[in-house]
């Protein structure tokens, strides 16, 4: 069957009730499940890696869950090595992409100041800044005067400091998907949208494949990257892990003209509300930490406007500032706040040979990079140069589902347990 180009664009229409009809039952060397930022990354990393045959699997659209809607915060201020180790990978990673690939994600290094309020944030933060000085990062403490020429559209009066790194800074996250994609495309990378997996195939312990809505795809290599519908798929080949969901909403206000475009970003851990420069206004985003776990799209327009008016406070220039633009987002989160890399395990403790999980812990932008080579490192190699990951993997997690591991407290506040999602 030929097609007539089409005039606009050159492209030839496809025949969209053929493709439909047509049953998958494929081969492949490596299965990623998830185009969202880690399985996207990840797959691009596997062919780099030499593995032959890709196949990316998403129930919706590439990156239209979370990763598009995303705040596009990046950050080497862990509060645990593991997470500095995971910023500071992720961060040379977008730095580079542009010599590397010719295309990016649209990093831009801001500097971020983490507020300290009084004495107890200075003690955490004088703690925080030696374990990341033993880390390597070239993070600071910054008293109110040197934090107000830094940042002086922050309001220093009640503060007594913060944390600043010059290194952390933001991408753009649709940007980030269009990066992503056409990479995986000019590597050869074969991706299957609005294909649901409904099942893993098994031999044993050993991983053989997945079955989807549209036929099985045979696979000795499977690696879920599924986001907060992570635990939907563990449970596929009776694993538990405690991957909950999250809303997270994020705004931008109406143009700032004090506010300048390479602004300081900030962070209120207590209230867990940070803000960065975008569309010559400010973005900030936040979670609520009383907010049942779950999936939802919608605003909670009482909350917003809540943290708008403390965004006001500790930002003058945005007191009552207009929205431009605001969206919510669900997305995945593990009660310790660290990411979920490292083979597949039964409940009692069996390992599933060939399945690997990578989820960021709802830190796609920020780690998402740093766990997709992870993921691809122990999915290929069963091993990574990247940080020690032999706690970062489902044994963590109690029968409760609270983790053994401390929590990150460097993060948004997020549940201190996961909440199954169907």
């Amino acid at each position: 069957m030929s097609y007539e180009p089409c005039r606009a664009t050159g492209i030839a229409p496809r025949d969209l009730r053929f493709q439909e009809a047509v049953a998958m039952h494929e081969h492949a060397d490596l299965v990623v499940v998830g185009a969202g930022t880690v399985g996207g990354w990840l797959s691009v990393f596997a062919r780099e890696a030499g593995c032959e045959r890709v196949l990316v699997v998403d129930q919706g659209m590439a990156g239209y869950g979370s990763s598009i809607r995303a705040a596009g915060m990046v950050r080497t201020q862990g509060g645990t090595p593991t997470a500095v180790h995971l910023g500071q990978e992720t961060v040379a990673f977008y730095a580079g992409q542009h010599e590397r690939y010719g295309i990016d994600s649209g990093f831009r290094s801001l500097g971020y100041a983490i507020l300290a309020f009084g004495d107890d944030d200075r003690q955490a933060a004088a703690a925080r800044l030696a374990m990341q000085a033993a880390e390597g990062l070239p993070s600071r403490w910054v008293e109110p005067a040197e934090l107000a020429a830094l940042a002086p559209h922050i309001d220093v009066e009640r503060l007594t400091g913060a944390t600043f790194c010059a290194l952390d800074g933001a991408i753009d996250p649709p940007r980030n998907v269009t990066a992503y994609m056409t990479v995986m495309h000019r590597l050869g990378v074969d991706v299957r949208e609005r294909t649901r997996v409904t099942g893993l195939v098994l031999d044993g312990t050993r991983v053989r494949g997945v079955e989807t809505d549209r036929g099985p795809i045979m696979a000795d290599r499977v690696v879920l990257a599924g986001g907060y519908g992570q635990g939907r798929l563990a449970r596929l080949a009776g694993v538990e892990v405690p991957v909950g969901a999250v809303r997270h909403t994020v705004a931008v206000t109406s143009p700032l003209p004090s506010v300048a475009p390479d602004a300081v970003m900030g962070f209120d851990l207590a209230a867990g509300l940070y803000w960065r420069p975008e569309e010559d206004g400010l973005l900030f985003g936040w979670s609520n930490p009383d907010e049942a776990p779950g999936e939802a799209q919608g605003v909670d327009w009482a909350f917003a406007e809540r943290m708008r008016l403390r965004l006001g406070e500790l930002v003058p220039a945005a007191a009552g500032a207009g929205l431009r633009r605001i969206w919510a987002a669900t997305i995945d989160y593990t009660p310790d706040h660290l990411p979920v890399v490292g083979p597949a395990r039964t409940p009692a403790g069996e390992e599933l040979e060939g399945l690997t999980l990578a989820s960021a812990a709802g830190h796609g932008m920020m780690w998402g990079p740093a766990v997709s080579r992870i993921g691809a490192d122990l999915a290929l190699h069963g091993t990574t140069a990247v940080t020690d990951v032999s706690m970062l993997g489902v044994e963590r997690f109690r029968p409760d589902g609270t983790s053994r591991l401390a929590t990150d407290p460097i993060a948004l506040p997020f549940p201190d347990r996961a909440a199954a999602v169907a």
